[in-house]
């Protein structure tokens, strides 16, 4: 099995003593190896517990990826995303498989217990000393803009950039792909959604540099790893 994320965190050693959301980065470089086996051992778990979000992970993963460098974002801060964006739903082995393999709709009770995932999730996270802030962008994944997220209702200013950028991911993949109790809408559906909410449940920006890797014809690639 291929690693989803690829924990190589550039221009550390050209900031010697600097930091990384107030983490020092002059020995950042020490965490590349056992933060890699940490990795491909949650990836592992996620495969066996439910190939589904493990499929899900990854895809979103390149795809969180391919916007922050639309956005130009400062390559340490993108590396903490590709590393978040790949644990994100790490939580959701805490859900019943019966309820995310559920064909139908779910009922309100199954809706709150898979709502607790970014919780689960940053319960577990928290534990892995990571050099980027990965629990709390698990936290924040499904806030939004405007607070009507959850688990915490979050506004915009509250919510990590990280978190907003797999957000967008999130939501394009989900949408464009099949799930277990719909077939997959499509990049066409997908594209309006975020178009339609952007600055409403999405941020503008990462929503713009999204448009622009569908406006190139680069999403279906990003999304598969290709590019």
């Amino acid at each position: 099995m291929s690693n989803i994320v690829n924990l190589k965190i550039t221009g550390a050693e050209s900031a010697p003593g600097g930091s990384i959301d107030g983490k020092k980065t002059e020995s950042v470089e020490n965490y590349e190896k056992p933060l890699q086996q940490v990795m491909n051992i949650i990836e592992h778990v996620v495969v066996w517990r439910d190939p589904y979000t493990a499929s899900h992970q990854r895809r979103t993963t390149n795809l969180a990826y391919a916007i922050a460098r639309q956005m130009n974002i400062d390559h340490n801060v993108a590396a903490g995303i590709r590393a978040a964006c790949a644990v994100h739903d790490i939580g959701k082995i805490r859900v019943p498989s019966e309820i995310l393999a559920k064909p139908g709709n779910l009922s309100r009770s199954e809706q709150l217990l898979i709502m607790e995932h970014p919780v689960k999730g940053y319960e577990i996270l928290q534990t892995i000393e990571f050099p980027w802030p990965v629990a709390t962008i698990v936290l924040q994944h499904h806030e939004r803009i405007d607070g009507t997220g959850y688990p915490y209702r979050l506004k915009g200013p509250d919510i990590r950039l990280e978190a907003k950028v797999i957000a967008v991911a999130d939501i394009v993949e989900a949408m464009a792909s099949h799930r277990p109790y719909r077939p997959a809408l499509g990049f066409s559906v997908a594209c309006q959604q975020i178009i339609r909410n952007k600055g409403v449940l999405y941020d503008q920006q990462v929503v713009d540099a999204c448009i622009n890797l569908f406006a190139k014809r680069e999403v279906e690639h990003v999304l598969d790893g290709i590019s």
